[in-house]
């Protein structure tokens, strides 16, 4: 993508992440090639710190991340992530994401156009100039996401990206992240909601209590899960 060599696979061996001793996620193995892979599991799972270290935000107490080959931080460029409450700068929309082009080493020319061609694909551009602090929950995550969009990665992260959204607000996120799979973004994220996962994911990776108990296509994780804890979850019963 973008005219240059893949980064993909992703690949996690033995991710273990440890403050103090006490491991939050234990030994993972997984890989991740094309496609929509949604992470599940209950609260307290290790989803969002899944995602962390996969981005290199940060450094597992042992194992590793590869992508094709190299550690993490190679290629951190073509890797961009979205958070369930994403920072917004105080500044306008259009100025949000001229910043992050800047701080990523774009030219002038470059930046303008990557902005104004995502502000118009985000349906931003009417409010380009706005505070973007005092835009709506649905619009901050859409700016969230143009400025994703514009660094061009090759792999999106995104953590619970509609959790606070209402379901107008919701449905407008979901088909944006569908336009990134059509565009060959790989997305890789996190969600509570089941009927999401259901209709964005190609593959699903399972995790219970720090560890990945399950990873499968989303068809054959949803009809036949391979787990009682993953079965469980999908009846919505509470685990501990």
């Amino acid at each position: 993508m973008h005219g240059r060599p893949t980064i993909l696979p992703l690949k996690a061996t033995g991710l273990t992440y440890a403050p103090n001793g006490k491991p939050l996620v234990e030994e993972l193995d997984f890989s991740i090639e094309r496609g929509r892979t949604v992470i599940l599991g209950p609260n307290g799972s290790g989803k969002t710190l899944t995602l962390n270290l996969c981005h290199g935000l940060i450094q597992p107490t042992a194992g590793c991340v590869e992508w094709q080959g190299s550690a993490t931080g190679v290629g951190r460029k073509r890797h961009a992530m979205v958070f369930q409450h994403p920072v917004m700068l105080r500044r306008s929309l259009r100025a949000n994401i001229l910043h992050v082009l800047a701080v990523n080493g774009c030219g002038w020319r470059e930046r303008r156009e990557r902005t104004q061609a995502a502000l118009d694909h985000f349906g931003l551009a009417a409010i380009a100039d706005r505070p973007a602090r005092v835009i709506s929950g649905g619009e901050k995550q859409r700016l969230a996401l143009a400025r994703a969009w514009a660094l061009k990665p090759e792999v999106l992260f995104l953590d619970e990206p509609t959790s606070a959204l209402d379901p107008a607000a919701t449905r407008i996120i979901e088909e944006l992240i569908q336009s990134f799979a059509a565009e060959g973004v790989t997305v890789v994220m996190t969600t509570h909601d089941l009927g999401q996962a259901r209709r964005l994911a190609d593959d699903v990776l399972f995790l219970h209590r720090g560890r990945l108990l399950e990873q499968a296509p989303a068809t054959e994780f949803f009809t036949s899960p391979a787990t009682n804890e993953a079965r469980a979850f999908l009846k919505g019963e509470l685990l501990w």
